[in-house]
């Protein structure tokens, strides 16, 4: 065997031990979703047994829903996991996705100094930040386009305060994620508004306790979404597919079920529902 021979057989050898390898390296998809279901730490509890039942890796960018859809719109994301149920049916509508499943649900709930300086605790959002806004009270808006600040925008008016017009005095924008808001309120005792799953996770409360929840308008549902290949032919779409399908499975939904944190179930599958 001469040496060219030999060494286009080497070749030939070599790709087919590492065709697998390379198989299974792209056996993964990427899931634009929101910073709650990552800091909440719902995904480090879910992923891996998505992953084990699978072998689909799933790789997370976690940002504002807002965001999250711009990614997908662009085809930078196999599969979206988000909470604004309006703005996903107008992304599913634009021919962007397929059809949009509820996976779960939380809920939101009003952040704020113990001592509670604007009087705003209770089970009534509107009555909340219509005494916030009167007093010019601290309050940290994630400012960010995400599903929980479209919530907080959505509180605002139904409180019939124009934050287009006129922002109260104490209301401040971050740009940023759950985490760092919660943060910002923390080092200057202000009012935020968070998912209930992040402010069960977060440590560093300082003087913050939940002063507001239990009000309907607070409800917080999440869906999933596979991104349409036709917008997008890169799309990973069977195994995308697979992870929405698993994700309202009764095995998803029990997972979903089963993560507590202090005993405190954060989230509540409701695919069947």
């Amino acid at each position: 065997m001469n040496l060219r021979t030999r060494s286009t057989l080497l070749a030939f050898v070599a790709a087919l031990l590492l065709a697998p390898l390379a198989q299974a390296q792209d056996k993964f998809i990427v899931l634009a979703s929101t910073t709650s279901t990552e800091q909440s730490g719902l995904f480090k509890h879910l992923l891996p047994e998505f992953t084990k039942a699978s072998g689909i890796e799933v790789r997370v960018v976690a940002v504002g829903t807002g965001q999250a859809l711009d990614m997908a719109r662009r085809g930078d994301a196999d599969a979206l996991f988000v909470h604004d149920q309006p703005a996903e049916e107008k992304f599913v509508a634009e021919g962007f996705g397929l059809e949009r499943r509820a996976v779960m649900y939380n809920d939101f709930v009003l952040i704020g100094p113990k001592a509670d300086p604007a009087g705003a605790r209770g089970n009534n959002m509107a009555n909340a930040l219509k005494r916030l806004g009167e007093k010019g009270s601290p309050f940290v808006s994630r400012g960010d386009k995400s599903g929980t600040h479209s919530a907080e925008l959505r509180q605002w008016k139904d409180a019939g305060i124009d934050l287009a017009t006129a922002k109260p005095a104490g209301y401040k924008e971050c740009g940023c994620g759950m985490g760092p808001a919660l943060n910002i309120a923390s080092s200057t005792n202000a009012y935020v508004l968070s998912d209930r799953g992040t402010w069960l996770n977060f440590k560093n409360r300082g003087d913050l306790a939940i002063v507001v929840e239990g009000d309907k308008k607070l409800f917080n549902q999440y869906g999933v979404i596979v991104v349409n290949p036709v917008k997008h032919p890169h799309v990973k779409k069977a195994l995308a597919q697979t992870f929405a399908d698993w994700v309202v499975s009764p095995t998803g939904q029990s997972a979903i079920a089963a993560y507590k944190i202090g005993g405190e179930q954060l989230f509540f599958p409701n695919a069947t529902q």
